[in-house]
């Protein structure tokens, strides 16, 4: 549950750049953005990585 909770927190830390990369402009912004989509995915996968494992175990 601690990634999912790191999850949640990654998006929320994103939503300020997005807002200026997409109303804004600011292209060091997206960099930014694209960053944390990288982050977010790899974060993700760990996620799928865990919940398989725990239902293997069940």
């Amino acid at each position: 549950m601690q990634k999912f909770e790191e999850l949640k927190n990654l998006i929320a830390s994103l939503e300020g750049d997005a807002d200026k990369f997409y109303n804004k402009g600011n292209s060091a912004a997206g960099t930014r953005v694209r960053k944390g989509m990288q982050d977010l995915k790899n974060l993700a996968q760990a996620i799928r990585s865990e919940v398989q494992d725990i239902k293997n175990k069940a």
